[in-house]
């Protein structure tokens, strides 16, 4: 799919309910489809919902509304017809073949070309490319008979073979390249990680809902100086940035792709190496748009896709952003304030970010403390297991053996406890 057909482009957002009482849930979602199409430079002229039992297998919509959405596009010179929900093939090529001279694309079409516009690294243009090839491969249909005449080049295609199978086949061919490239880059990113492992600093991840304020908070954190604009999806590269505490300890700040609701599985599974920032973070700060009236319904989406990345079980603070042009609706009703911790910032203009500070180092020192351990020469491999899982304050080299300041868990404490050299009492520990 080419940029250019969604650029500049005036468009009929389309959309079947199949609940009544879902009815609000449905135009919050066209809301939504309708900002995605603007941060891709497209403008939303008409809307279009079908109350529908179920979807009609050939089109989705029924025989009446497609004819009703052909009239539509025609009496106001419309190009493109963007369905808020995945279509098949064939619903594409039927759809295209009765609205005639119109582009038919949906929700993660829409979400590709942004994704296409916004990457910047080398890997995210990859992964983009990738996710998109994935999803429109099988939708590789043609119009008409363009796609459709058999031809016979010597080496790209065989005897016989259709322009739609030699298209197809060239496709697979790339798919595999990408995924090659890709997984050299995900060792390099595992490289990396494990290094930031060793170093013992730990590692934050800024996630939640797309344009909660994610760029803008590492921007007043860290002077990253990354692209922070009120669009969908504006930041799709992680960046990491060292922030230190107040009390003079480094951590690493990373931001991530936003979430959104109903992001199709395929687009989870290949944007993973960056979606996995906050799988192996140490800690998760989830980032809410608190001014936003649907902020509730985004933070259960993030929620979610945290727990499938298998990530839901991490210390985390919920920072509700933006509170400056006031809060929709009480911080109580989306999270437990007695036992979950929470701030209120604005990370455009600092309120609460001092704060927020104070409560990430409290949440970095939970469970952990400062101990001395004496490893005797002969027994190096602790030294290795405080390298590998501690944080490294100083280490002095002895005649006999090494003695290590670290701050450790209890759980590394107990495992090296015959080199402790002050070990905590069991009434300490309990």
């Amino acid at each position: 799919m080419e940029e250019k057909i969604i650029k500049n482009s005036r468009a009929v957002l389309v959309t079947l309910c199949t609940d009544n009482a879902k009815q609000k849930e449905v135009e919050t979602s066209l809301d939504e489809l309708e900002r995605l199409l603007d941060t891709a430079g497209g403008e939303a002229v008409a809307r279009l919902i079908q109350n529908k039992d179920a979807p009609d297998v050939r089109t989705v919509i029924g025989s009446g509304k497609v004819e009703e959405l052909k009239q539509l596009c025609e009496v106001n010179d419309i190009k493109l017809v963007i369905f808020d929900i995945d279509l098949s093939p064939s619903q594409i090529r039927n759809l295209e073949n009765e609205l005639g001279d119109v582009s038919v694309i949906d929700r993660s079409m829409l979400i590709l070309d942004i994704f296409a516009l916004h990457a910047t690294t080398g890997e995210g243009k990859l992964q983009v490319e990738l996710a998109q090839l994935k999803y429109t491969a099988p939708r590789l249909i043609g119009k008409g008979s363009e796609m459709s005449r058999l031809g016979g080049g010597i080496g790209t295609r065989g005897p016989g073979e259709s322009k739609l199978e030699s298209d197809r086949r060239h496709l697979q061919r790339r798919i595999t390249a990408l995924e090659n490239e890709l997984e050299i880059l995900d060792k390099n990113r595992r490289t990396m990680r494990a290094s930031r492992d060793k170093s013992g600093i730990t590692k934050v991840a800024i996630v939640g809902y797309t344009n909660a304020g994610k760029s803008t908070l590492l921007n007043r954190l860290t002077d990253a100086g990354i692209l922070a604009e009120d669009k969908l999806f504006a930041t799709l590269d992680p960046t990491t940035r060292k922030f230190e505490l107040p009390g003079g300890e480094s951590v690493l700040l990373t931001d991530t792709v936003g979430f959104i609701r109903n992001l199709p599985h395929h687009l989870v599974k290949a944007f993973k190496s960056t979606l996995d920032e906050a799988v192996y973070a140490d800690i998760l700060m989830i980032l809410v748009d608190a001014s936003d009236e649907e902020f509730p319904s985004q933070l259960d989406v993030t929620q979610k896709l945290l727990s499938e990345l298998g990530a839901a079980e991490k210390p985390t603070i919920y920072v509700f952003n933006k509170c400056d042009r006031g809060i929709i609706a009480p911080v109580s009703s989306v999270i437990n304030t007695d036992s979950e911790k929470y701030v209120c910032i604005s990370a455009q203009n600092g309120d609460g970010v001092d704060k927020l500070a104070e409560i990430l180092e409290n949440v970095v020192h939970e469970g952990t403390t400062k101990a001395t351990f004496f490893i005797p020469n002969s027994e190096q491999g602790a030294l290795s297991k405080l390298y590998s899982d501690a944080a490294i304050e100083s280490i002095d080299y002895g005649a006999d053996g090494v003695t290590v300041v670290a701050t450790v868990d209890a759980k590394i404490r107990g495992m090296l406890r015959k080199y402790d050299t002050d070990p905590p009492k069991k009434s300490d520990e309990e």
